[in-house]
């Protein structure tokens, strides 16, 4: 005979299925004012780096990218961060 927890199993996950849905359509209604919102982001991250770039990374707001050039996978080789 079958293990009738079986059917509780299937019902619980069904619940979960439906939650994760309604946590996706209520995350798409807050953000579809600005569906490019990724991409905003981005492309504001990227213009602060190329004039972080442009100022040989000198600046106080350009030191967090410090760490992260200087090597060869960069491409971005400057003094300033020594």
């Amino acid at each position: 005979m079958r293990d009738p927890r079986n059917h509780a199993k299937v019902g619980y996950s069904m619940i979960l299925v439906a939650a994760s849905l309604a946590v996706i359509g209520i995350m798409a209604i807050f953000l579809a004012s600005d569906v490019l919102f990724a991409d905003n982001m981005q492309r504001d991250n990227s213009a602060q780096f190329n004039e972080c770039k442009s100022n040989d990374f000198s600046t106080e707001e350009c030191l967090k990218y410090c760490s992260r050039i200087n090597t060869v996978i960069s491409g971005v080789f400057t003094d300033s961060c020594d």
